[in-house]
């Protein structure tokens, strides 16, 4: 009661200070891109406009929020306590999941709309007990808690799950209360779970009992870059279902309902600096995000939140090397991930006779690199120094690094860390009580925000 007090406090507030709308939306989508700050909206959105794609629809949105993203042990947050104060509405230690400084649970946003009757998803392109999604419905003292955050998910009382599978599922190794496999588990206590492309096609989106989907292994889905397969379902894709799922739910007995999708792979392209694996997940937020905005179209009571829980990586607009120039679109013929290349280029030299002609077919095919012609006239024909390099790295190590930073060089994208930094984040919307997301924001007045749409 306490707690529901401070956020009417906190609203009403708001709502005096700014003389704001009390709208209150039937339904929430909330996005979260793991390690999207303002550097890769802006970046993405150029090579967006470059590749004639034109602006980012979550960049569209009318309301926009500068959101501060520290925790309570550190200027720069990690995953879990970023996901915590956008979940719960509270600061906690880094590491810490859905908890506070003290370890004691917290409720977040979620957990106050399935009390209210609402109807509750989480989708991900990561795994599902990763740190993000977990801070919506676990409460562990340590995001390395796999297993133990996989045991709270199944005891969420939530509606749906769809993402990577639930890491650890069946490790007895790692967890002091292994009591089995988590999907057997949740199968035992009447859960829907499919694997895979098969599993995705007998899903039905007019299904009432609780159900997790994932993809055909404990892992995330690939990197957008790497995604192939136009067969296997996406997250544009799982929003799309997770949507219409959701509103057959609630439409039942009259209910709301609440969803949560995470672009979570735009983090990890950020630790690996790897800028066009980076771009492409976030152009597939985004259409994740248009999935959203074509509903909405027909759903106005609904209100749609885009935004980060912290930056990764340092990406700056820009990079000694081309000045004051910017050529984010070359990016487009880099047509993996470093660590696909990686695979690629693993096979090539383990088979008989390889030589550096043979990795040059692999890096033209891999980054659009050339090796013949004039650098001065074409952008993408490498320079001698860097052929000596490639050769080198070829030989002693590298290669692939290397050639990241070749092309990184070439689009002047340049990084400044390996790991998150405090930059803010930016917070869009659209939808009744999107006013509510304007001006500076700490990321726990997300949560009080949309805990206070759900609040009795």
């Amino acid at each position: 009661r306490l707690q529901m007090r401070r956020i009417a406090h906190f609203v009403a507030a708001l709502v005096a200070a700014g003389g704001l709308s009390a709208a209150t939306p039937r339904n929430v989508i909330l996005f979260i891109g793991d390690g999207m700050s303002t550097p890769q909206r802006m970046v993405a959105e150029e090579f967006s406009r470059k590749l004639g794609l034109g602006p980012l629809a979550m960049n569209e949105l009318p309301c926009q929020a500068t959101t501060r993203t520290c925790s309570a042990s550190s200027l720069v947050t990690d995953s879990a306590a970023s996901a915590t104060a956008i979940a719960c509405g509270e600061k906690t230690r880094n590491g810490a999941v859905g908890v506070d400084e003290n370890f004691h649970p917290l409720k977040s946003c979620a957990e106050v709309a399935r009390d209210s009757g609402a109807k509750v998803g989480v989708v991900t392109s990561v795994t599902i007990n990763h740190a993000t999604p977990a801070g919506f419905y676990a409460h562990r003292n340590n995001r390395s808690m796999k297993y133990e955050i996989g045991l709270d998910l199944i005891e969420s009382n939530f509606d749906l799950f769809m993402g990577g599978g639930l890491d650890g599922a069946n490790n007895a190794t790692n967890s002091p209360v292994y009591a089995g496999d988590l999907y057997d588990m949740a199968r035992s206590k009447d859960w829907i779970v499919e694997e895979g492309e098969a599993g995705f096609k007998k899903l039905d989106a007019s299904e009432t009992k609780r159900t997790i989907w994932y993809r055909d292994n404990e892992g995330a889905l690939s990197y957008a870059i790497d995604a192939k397969d136009a067969s296997r379902p996406r997250l544009p894709e799982l929003t799309a279902f997770a949507i219409t799922n959701l509103a057959n739910r609630a439409d039942k007995d009259g209910s709301r309902f609440f969803l949560m999708v995470e672009g979570g792979r735009i983090d990890w392209a950020g630790h690996a600096n790897e800028a066009a694996a980076n771009l492409r997940d976030m152009l597939e937020l985004d259409s994740a995000v248009k999935v959203a905005l074509d509903w909405q179209g027909d759903h106005s009571d609904t209100l749609i939140v885009v935004t980060g829980d912290h930056e990764t990586g340092g990406m700056s607009l820009g990079f000694a090397g081309t000045g004051y120039a910017f050529y984010m679109e070359r990016l487009a013929f880099q047509t993996c991930s470093t660590d696909e290349f990686k695979n690629r280029y693993h096979a090539l030299k383990a088979k008989d006779g390889t030589t550096f002609e043979d990795v040059e077919k692999l890096l033209m095919e891999s980054y659009g690199f050339k090796f013949e012609g004039d650098p001065k006239k074409d952008p993408m024909v490498v320079a001698e120094k860097d052929i000596a390099s490639l050769k080198r790295h070829y030989e002693q190590g590298g290669l692939a690094d290397k050639a990241r930073r070749i092309m990184q060089a070439k689009a002047g994208v340049g990084w400044t860390s390996g790991s998150h930094t405090g930059l803010p984040a930016l917070t869009t919307s659209k939808g009744p009580g999107s006013e509510m997301f304007t001006g500076l924001l700490d990321n726990t007045d997300i949560s009080k925000i949309v805990k206070s749409f759900y609040a009795p």
